[in-house]
This record gives C-alpha cells, sequence and structure tokens, in this order.
C-alpha cells in the first residue's frame, strides 16, 4: 500500500461523493460541501443519492471518511483536493461554466499551496494548460471519470480504464492512488498531456451521444415505414463490429453529462472543420421533434409523464430527454400531469405533480421513456420507445 495522503474532496454529488467513500478505504478523506442538510445526512451516514453500493459502503465499511461544510477546514493541511464540483454548460458564453472549479484552486493555492488538486469535473479543451499559466501552479492535474448514475462506486471499484492527464510524477501518483483502491487487478492505465485528456473525456461522451442518436434515428426511420425497428437493431447488432449494446432507443440522449458535453466538444471545434459533431447535436433535438409529434398525433387531452429520471437506478433527472417531450406537447395546448416519486413539489414546470395510481385514472396517454413492471396493468395507455428493457 502507498503512502497515507490526506486527501480534501470538494462535492458530495456522485462524482465526489463515490471518490470519497473509494479513497477512504485507504486515506484520510475530508469532504467539503457548501450544503449543511446534506452534509449533515452524511455525517449520520445516510446517502442522499440513489446508489446502492454508496448506501452500503456509507453503512458497513470502516472508512476513514469525516464530512464538512468548514472550507480552511478542509484544504489545510491537505496533500491532495480532489475538484467534484457542476460545470454547467452556459449558452450565453457557449462554454463550460467552470466558475466552481477556478474557486477551489484559487482556495486551494491560499491555502493549502503545496496541495494538488485533481480535477474530476468536466471541463472545457484547454483548461489545465490555461489555468496553470494563470494562476502560476502546475500542481493542476485533470482526471476525468467514467462513472454511471447509480453505479458510481461500483465504476470506481471496477473501473474501465484510468486515465490521467499529467505524464509525469504527479499523474503517476493519482493513477496509483486510483488503482490501488480498485478491486481489479488488472486496469489499464493512460497518462497524457492535460488538454489530451480533456479532449479524451469529451470525445469518449460525444461518441456515446452519436451512437444513441444513431439508433434513435433507425427507429424513427423504421416507425416511419412501418418497419419493425427490433429486428432492423437485433441483426446490426450481429456484426462484431458493431455489437448488441446501447443500442435501445429513447427520446433522446439526456441526463447531465451527454448533451452538455456534446455541446462544448463542439464549441471546442471553432476553426475546424467538422459535419459530424454538429449533426450529433442537432439530432437530438430532431428525435425530441419526432417523439413529441408522434404523441401529439395520438390527439391526448392529458397525456402523463412517467418518472423524469433519464434511466433505472437513478434519481438525477437534470436535462433529461422527456423534458424536451413535455414542453412540446404542453405547446400544442395538451395537458401534462407528471408521476415522479423524486418530486416533494405540488407543480414541475407548470404540470402537476400526481400519484401514479392518479397517474394512471386521469391520463389518456402515459409516456414512459423506460418501460416498468408498474406500468403493466395500463400497457394499453403507454407510449415508449424501449424495446429492449434496459438502459
Amino acid at each position: 500500500m502507498s503512502q497515507r495522503s490526506r486527501i480534501a474532496v470538494v462535492g458530495t454529488s456522485y462524482v465526489g461523493l463515490s471518490l470519497a467513500v473509494l479513497l477512504a478505504q485507504r486515506h484520510p478523506v475530508l469532504a467539503y460541501d457548501i450544503d449543511a442538510g446534506r452534509v449533515e445526512r452524511l455525517s449520520r451516514g445516510e446517502n442522499p443519492i440513489d446508489d446502492p453500493d454508496i448506501t452500503a459502503y456509507l453503512g458497513t465499511r470502516e472508512l476513514d471518511l469525516t464530512f464538512t461544510t468548514d472550507r480552511r477546514a478542509a484544504y489545510e493541511g491537505a496533500d491532495i483536493v480532489v475538484v467534484a464540483t457542476p460545470t454547467n454548460y452556459d449558452e450565453r458564453t457557449n462554454s463550460f461554466d467552470t466558475s466552481s472549479v477556478e474557486e477551489v484552486i484559487g482556495d486551494v493555492r491560499d491555502i493549502a499551496p503545496e496541495a494538488l488538486c485533481v480535477v474530476k469535473s468536466t471541463i472545457p479543451v484547454g483548461f489545465v494548460r490555461e489555468a496553470r499559466a494563470r494562476l502560476g501552479t502546475e500542481n493542476i492535474v485533470f482526471s476525468p471519470e467514467f462513472l454511471r448514475e447509480g453505479r458510481a462506486l461500483h465504476d470506481n471499484l471496477h473501473p474501465s480504464r484510468i486515465v490521467v492527464g499529467d505524464a509525469g510524477p504527479r499523474g503517476r501518483r493519482i493513477a496509483d492512488l486510483l488503482l490501488e483502491a480498485s478491486h481489479e487487478p488488472d486496469v489499464p492505465v493512460l497518462l497524457t498531456g492535460p488538454t489530451e485528456a480533456e479532449a479524451i473525456k469529451l470525445f469518449a461522451n460525444t461518441y456515446l451521444a452519436m451512437r444513441v442518436a444513431f439508433f434513435n434515428e433507425l427507429d424513427t426511420f423504421a416507425v416511419m415505414h412501418g418497419l419493425d425497428p427490433r429486428q432492423i437493431i437485433d441483426g446490426v447488432g450481429l456484426d462484431p463490429r458493431i455489437g448488441g449494446h446501447y443500442n435501445n432507443p429513447s427520446f433522446g440522449y439526456g441526463g447531465y453529462c451527454l448533451p452538455k458535453d456534446t455541446k462544448q466538444l463542439l464549441a471546442n471545434y471553432r476553426n475546424v472543420p467538422q459535419v459530424l459533431i454538429q449533426a450529433i447535436v442537432d439530432a437530438n433535438t430532431t428525435r425530441k421533434d419526432f417523439v413529441a409529434a408522434d404523441i401529439v398525433a395520438r390527439s391526448p387531452r392529458v397525456v402523463g409523464i412517467h418518472r423524469l429520471i433519464m434511466k433505472s437506478g437513478s434519481d438525477n433527472f437534470r436535462a433529461s430527454s422527456v423534458q424536451g417531450i413535455m414542453k412540446r406537447i404542453k405547446a400544442k395546448g395538451i395537458e401534462v400531469i407528471v408521476y415522479e416519486p423524486g418530486l416533494h413539489e405540488e407543480q414541475f414546470f407548470g404540470s402537476e405533480v400526481v400519484s401514479l395510481a392518479e397517474l394512471k385514472h386521469r391520463a389518456d396517454l402515459i409516456v414512459a421513456n423506460r418501460l416498468t413492471d408498474d406500468l403493466a396493468d395500463v400497457a394499453d395507455k403507454v407510449y415508449s420507445r424501449d424495446l429492449f428493457g434496459h438502459d
């Protein structure tokens, strides 16, 4: 085991919390968040996100892990600061809002100048080089995360690969830290330049978005020509170069990462010839237009939305594709009601939030991005493009 490092983790959403739990198996970790209620829950051993492995580890494992809302206490004496704050896409600037990441790096430079900042938040291509030059420190390393919501700790324990954007001792140190915490004996490790690591993250997510868009447009073609999309997808997937994975049609790619990452990559293509990246971004809008029109053509009086989440096992519905469907349906004057057990408000963007029983009773048509067993008794009312029953 490597020498113990004092680690601070900034942000306790699924990226930060899963990393805090992962690293606290072998090192003292202080996780910092500005949300006092969240910190209080975590300090009691309660998991605020939907991730069964995190819940299990918080409840049963011996972890050297504490939580705080005290920024100075988190950074003072830290050897490594892991930055896992949100970087939302800002449509006005056509780029990620990296202000939270920059604030953490600036604070760490002032409070613990020798600490190594490891950025796990997704950032634009070129961010690290620019930040190092502007802030006058080399202690900034980007290491992209490849985690699924709902399975973030599992993916940290069983990583498909470890990528660190530093080919020197700093990069090796971070790679070893992540490697020793994993449960896999042979994890591919790639140490790259900082800008190459940033590009790896954005190109990987854009490829996944492209695959989603491809099978969605295949599905659109099949529907409009009266064909069986599942037969076509099964046949296409028999080619081993394509495979039968990540092929289930949906209302569009959504969730927190893919929409913003594709837009950021497109922005980074400024002055670089491209057609495909723009098409991937545009395809998501086209798919939502088609799905919404297909629903409206059925002339429902009341449309019920069954869940806002993008996929099973997640409690996050930021930028979920079904919200785009809702907006388009409501623009046609159709009443929309919502069933989402993760919502505790009476309304969601002007739509009434109802119980599952009320949704089934009141809705003429129930729209579900993914089918679940609790809709079996109203199957004749359900509209979905889910063909395979998986994400």
